[in-house]
């Protein structure tokens, strides 16, 4: 795993906390809720597309 990609899901993990406690503060659960299901789906994308990658280069070396 590279750094970047957890510096990138770290970064993603502030905003999304930063964002549900503005929300939840202004009366808005609903939006909180909403935007930290919005984090984790672009975090889970991210994630797939790192273990796709894993595995197409598995699929390379053993010529599969």
């Amino acid at each position: 795993m590279e750094v970047d990609l957890i510096f990138k899901i770290a970064a993603i993990g502030i905003i999304v906390a930063v964002l549900n406690q503005l929300l939840i503060r202004s009366g808005r659960e609903e939006q909180a809720m909403m935007t930290t299901l919005a984090g984790l789906i672009v975090v889970l994308m991210m994630i797939i597309q790192e273990i796709d990658a894993l595995f197409q280069t598995i699929k390379s070396v053993f010529q599969l």
